[in-house]
């Protein structure tokens, strides 16, 4: 509870809490993401490792592979989450071919599924690793070698495939180097046609193999490459439309990536929602006097709290979740930090969902919101909104009103009322 003094409990999150109508578990589904958790070393562009576990041994075998898997296991049920994530690259070793590494990835994953059936736990959504291999130095859908494309669909066809078998909910595709460092040397339009048919290709074997979770894109604006082609929710959602692939696909958004495409995460979440393309969250933050993507648990309550108003409009994300794409700090480096960093995702997330069903109960945020458009809420203003209104009929109308009364917006009572529910 809130009074706890107690850095490995939970103070604000209650799995079997209801609120509005929903258990908090139900409303979250979080998860734990293997990358970040299990294979993070705290090296960054300056500095080599920081973090040594002690389940490690210093190689990336298969026996260690396995080491880490039960490691994962462990973790997830102490922490008491439901769900894990993965990248194919991250939970088993590289082999020198793509039948070698395949066998190593399929030794893991029965592991995984007997450790899973064990802790009743599942995983939330699966993924290839598509950019840290030097094959993929100019993207892997969008490379300009065919070879290389053809890599990547044999990577993401067994990645799914492998996802499909531990009862994966979703498959995410992050396209880290799916764009360009410079149009001098790029043929956009022949990359993009490229990327929508192997999408096209993704989701022909989706329906072969009978996978029924949800495919997700992962929006990001750059980094690793200059410019990548899913910018931000709205580019996405124009690339999905052009293509004719809108009802086949979802979006993952990340926080962090939205910040750095210059939006907040509400709003992607909001540009998402609107769009019917909310499908999960990758629940993180950056650093603002950071320029790259940080990673870090996101801790800000405000910020959780307009997450939670979208989540809530969406009436929540599953079959999607909250991941925690999120790392430790460099300079943390014990066992316990992992738990206190999911424990303080976790805690701030929840009061985001108890702050925002405090706004939409007491209803007085969505009430200035009403009031602020309802000249709409006439006739003149439901005939625009149905498209009835031609440009004569609205002259007509502006010589008979004359010049127009506009009303304050009432940012500050808005912010005010927010405020009230911290």
């Amino acid at each position: 509870g809130p009074n706890s003094k107690n850095p490995l409990s939970f103070k604000w999150y209650n799995a079997e809490e209801e609120i509005l109508g929903k258990k908090m578990k139900d409303w979250f589904r979080f998860s734990v993401a293997f990358w970040h958790t299990f294979r993070g070393t705290g090296g960054d562009p300056f500095g080599s490792a920081t973090k040594h576990w002690p389940w490690e041994d210093g190689t990336n075998s298969l026996s260690m592979a396995k080491r880490r898997m039960r490691a994962n296991f462990e973790f997830i049920n102490k922490l008491g989450v439901d769900f894990w994530c993965f990248h194919d690259r991250d939970i088993a070793p590289d082999a020198p071919t793509l039948e070698e590494t395949n066998a190593n990835l399929d030794e893991v994953v029965a592991l995984a599924q007997e450790l899973q059936s064990k802790g009743k736990k599942s995983v939330l959504w699966g993924t290839a690793q598509l950019f840290m291999h030097p094959r993929y130095m100019h993207g892997a859908a969008t490379s300009s070698e065919l070879q290389v494309y053809a890599y990547g669909a044999a990577q993401v066809k067994k990645a799914m495939e492998v996802t499909h078998y531990l009862g994966g909910e979703n498959y995410v595709f992050w396209g880290g180097r799916e764009g360009y460092q410079s149009l001098l040397n790029t043929d956009m339009e022949r990359e993009l046609n490229h990327l929508a048919r192997f999408f096209e290709a993704a989701v022909a074997h989706k329906k072969k193999i009978g996978f029924n979770g949800t495919l997700l894109i992962e929006p990001k604006p750059q980094e690793p490459t200059k410019h990548q082609y899913d910018w931000d929710a709205a580019t996405t959602a124009n690339f999905l439309r052009k293509y004719g692939l809108i009802g086949e696909f979802k979006l993952n958004i990340e926080c962090n990536h939205a910040t750095l495409s210059g939006h907040s995460c509400h709003h992607e979440l909001e540009t998402a929602r609107i769009n019917g393309l909310l499908g999960n969250i990758d629940a993180n933050t950056g650093d603002p006097q950071v320029g790259w993507d940080t990673d870090q648990f996101l801790v800000d309550i405000q910020e959780a709290t307009m997450i939670m108003l979208s989540v809530i409009r969406n009436n929540g994300i599953a079959p999607g979740g909250f991941n925690f794409d999120a790392k430790l700090r460099r300079e943390s480096t014990d066992v316990e930090d992992l738990f206190i960093a999911h424990i303080v995702g976790m805690d701030t997330m929840a009061r985001g969902l108890r702050n925002a069903a405090n706004l939409v109960e007491e209803g007085a945020l969505a009430e200035l919101v009403r009031k602020r458009y309802e000249s709409f809420d006439t006739e003149i203003g439901a005939q625009i909104e149905a498209g009835k209104a031609d440009f004569d009929l609205l002259e007509k109308k502006v010589k008979e009103w004359g010049e127009p009364k506009v009303a304050s917006a009432k940012q500050e009572l808005a912010e005010m009322i927010f405020q009230s529910a911290m």
